[in-house]
């Protein structure tokens, strides 16, 4: 099936899960992961996986689409947390249709401006863009830091200024956490909810339990990242291989339930989230 605009998943009306592809492997598990859920999917390359491929966005992305065009599923292909701006200038002319420009780390003001640019820049292009707002936990702190948390009021303000179309907000979630013990602000998601007219994002949902999840859906958020599940199902599931079978060589043996590991992954994402 041809790539589907990130917009239309969006805008669909219900929540939309989006992966993080790292190798070959893992666009291959979502592709087949969304087939097996009978939903769509967005297949997001982050700028911090670019660099692990050399710097160099043109493989990977042409891989990650050729693997999302042949499948049944509805897919998209997002650019996730680009802080470099000529990385963010060559997402187009690659096929992606959304991109995550984040400039949280800069001081307000100048986080508008540049996100405004970006979002200027991606619209004359019809590409749909999403910005952060507060601090998420992981790369950038402690989620329960006071101040980091996503004000409702300046969130209103700053979508206004930017004119973005989505908005990453911080409320409790982690980047990069191995276990789903994290703990949401649903009033504050609720707060957001009414003050942002457009689509919140929750970064970090690989370290948040289902029930938590389902309950973020329900009240407002609409785009769900999901990375650090992807990556722990995969090594888990090269671990358990290596350690069963430890004279093997062959990088398929363990790639296979690797890849299998994280189809399953990917399928209970998005059936947990199809509320």
């Amino acid at each position: 099936m041809p790539l589907v605009h990130t917009r239309e998943l969006i805008t669909a009306g219900r929540a939309i899960c989006a992966f993080n592809v790292i190798t070959v492997e893992h666009a291959e598990a979502i592709a087949a992961g969304a087939e097996a859920a009978n939903r769509p999917a967005v297949l997001q390359i982050s700028e911090n996986a670019v660099k692990f491929h050399g710097g160099r966005l043109g493989p990977i992305a042409a891989a990650t689409a050729a693997v999302a065009t042949a499948s049944s599923a509805r897919l998209s292909l997002h650019l996730d947390h680009v802080e470099d701006e000529s990385l963010l200038r060559q997402a187009h002319a690659h096929g992606f249709t959304s991109v995550m420009f984040d400039a949280s780390k800069l001081p307000y003001g100048d986080n508008v401006k540049a996100t405004a640019e970006a979002a200027r820049w991606g619209h004359e292009r019809e590409m749909w863009v999403e910005a952060e707002l507060g601090r998420v936990g992981g790369k950038a702190g402690d989620a329960h830091t006071p101040g980091v948390r996503t004000d409702p009021a300046e969130a209103a303000a700053y979508v206004a200024d930017t004119a973005v179309d989505a908005l990453a907000v911080a409320v409790g979630s982690t980047h990069a956490m191995t276990e789903r013990t994290a703990t949401l602000d649903h009033s504050l998601i609720a707060a957001l909810r009414d003050a942002v007219p457009v689509p919140l994002v929750l970064h970090g949902s690989s370290g948040v339990p289902d029930t938590e999840l389902r309950r973020a859906v329900t009240a407002g958020m609409t785009k769900i990242n999901v990375g650090t599940a992807l990556n722990k199902a995969f090594t888990g599931a090269v671990r358990a291989f290596l350690e069963a079978h430890p004279s093997t060589t062959d990088p398929r043996k363990y790639l296979t339930p690797a890849r299998a590991a994280m189809t399953d992954t990917v399928a209970g994402f998005l059936r947990m989230t199809n509320v």
